[in-house]
């Protein structure tokens, strides 16, 4: 259990998730809050009156702030950071969820740099300056209440299982599995537990495209489980994680994918 629980702190946590503004990240925002945080959480459109996470944050108990941001912009990560903090007091969590795909798949002996440059920046150079600037906040400034932060990087089952039609993308994913460990390792002392979550086939706008061809490989037995992964799969594990629930685990990979990893004869 976390040193603290959530429940008897006199601040809430706050957490900053990346990617917030749908899909997986917005399914992490409003888990997040029900656990009892307040939630910062990030994307690429313009601030919305009618903003669905943010209504979903705030039915769910939590404050809500909306920043516009790019990942792949290392000069917005500081001021992004710094507002987050100013707003809720502090910074106690950052999911990683934010993340690209290039959106045409082909053989990787004429993936263009363009593609790899895209793909990399956002997923794992962004990802990577965002982490160190949230760490290096959170190293300055501790809590001293005994409630254990996190940092939780979604990362995918393509961190292992190769696919060359997508090798840009595959290959970002594995950076961001040793980024775990090695945060993990230098943020042990400092009261900052980081994870992986690996998530398999999610029902999302980013596999739409595919819906029909994984519908029927999943009723085939793609992975042992015979379903899509669902956004609100990946977001309880994550406030399991941001609870404090598994904080000895740290540096840890929890997948969330149906089997589909698991190695068959």
């Amino acid at each position: 259990m976390a040193d603290t629980p959530i429940a008897t702190l006199d601040r809430r946590p706050v957490a900053l998730v990346t990617g917030g503004g749908r899909g997986i990240g917005e399914a992490i925002a409003v888990v997040l809050a029900a656990t009892g945080c307040d939630v910062a959480y990030t994307d690429l459109h313009p601030a919305a009156d009618d903003d669905p996470v943010r209504a979903g944050i705030e039915a769910a108990g939590g404050r809500a702030l909306y920043v516009e941001s790019d990942l792949a912009d290392l000069d917005a990560h500081r001021p992004l950071v710094e507002s987050v903090a100013d707003w809720g007091g502090g910074l106690d969590v950052l999911v990683n969820n934010a993340g690209v795909v290039w959106p045409k798949r082909g053989d990787m002996l004429a993936t263009p740099p363009e593609a790899f440059d895209r793909v990399i920046g956002v997923n794992l150079r962004g990802t990577f300056f965002l982490s160190q600037r949230a760490a290096a906040w959170m190293v300055a400034h501790p809590r001293g209440d005994g409630f254990r932060r996190s940092i939780v990087s979604i990362g995918s089952v393509s961190a292992e299982m190769a696919t060359p039609e997508r090798s840009e993308y595959c290959i970002s994913k594995a950076g961001l599995a040793m980024l775990t460990k090695l945060l993990a390792l230098r943020l042990a002392d400092e009261s900052v537990s980081v994870f992986e979550v690996r998530p398999g086939i999610i029902r999302t706008d980013m596999t739409a495209s595919v819906r029909e061809k994984y519908d029927r490989a999943l009723a085939d037995g793609l992975s042992p489980v015979r379903r899509w992964g669902e956004p609100a799969d990946v977001a309880r594990v994550t406030a399991a994680l941001v609870r404090g629930d598994f904080a000895f685990a740290t540096g840890s990979v929890v997948h969330v994918d149906g089997g589909l990893s698991i190695q068959r004869l």
